[in-house]
């Protein structure tokens, strides 16, 4: 079967027929040895990632084992049989992929169906309105209105802050809310 270590097309045909016939072990290891690599940089020149190519060239050769007895010398060579089968079952794992939901982070990139592109130029708008509101707030407002709910501080902690008495913060940002809205109402603010 082999001439200077190199083995013919016509010996890895008579090897797939000892697998097929006899579930020759040492006949399906050496054409595992010779083969599993090749398929594996060919799934990988398909730009195939490493470990779907490994996963791939497994099946393949589980096939060869499996169904060596499908394989007709008559129509194709090992090789044409085993890459015929690499490309098949890549282009299987391909269209599986278009059809199951990803993984991982995979699934963060979804958009939310619940959030229709009108809701997110709402959202877009609401937020323009929002910060043209807080533009128009007197400054001492819009600090201590950035202090409490963008910040998070309470009433006492603010007043600890800045000074300001704990009556005259809470005024304050009563006034700013009643001024954001009306603001917000009817798009008018009166200082």
């Amino acid at each position: 079967m082999e001439r200077d270590g190199a083995t013919s097309p016509e010996d890895h045909a008579a090897m797939v027929v000892l697998v097929a016939e006899r579930r020759d072990r040492a006949a399906f290891a050496r054409l595992f040895d010779y083969y599993a690599p090749r398929v594996h940089a060919y799934l990988l020149r398909l730009r195939l990632d490493p470990v779907a190519a490994d996963e791939i060239t497994q099946e393949v050769m589980t096939t060869l084992w499996q169904k060596a007895a499908l394989f007709d010398r008559s129509k194709s060579s090992v090789a044409t049989w085993l890459f015929r089968i690499a490309r098949n079952r890549r282009i299987d794992a391909h269209r599986r992929e278009r059809e199951e939901p990803p993984i991982d982070g995979a699934i963060l990139d979804i958009p939310d169906p619940a959030q229709m592109p009108d809701d997110k130029v709402n959202a877009a708008q609401r937020d323009l309105m929002v910060r043209s509101a807080l533009d128009l707030l007197p400054a001492e407002q819009l600090e201590l209105v950035r202090l409490a709910f963008f910040e998070g501080f309470s009433h006492s902690e603010i007043a600890d802050m800045t000074g300001v008495p704990l009556g005259t913060v809470k005024s304050r940002l009563r006034l700013a809310f009643s001024r954001l809205r009306r603001a917000l109402d009817d798009g008018g603010l009166d200082r």
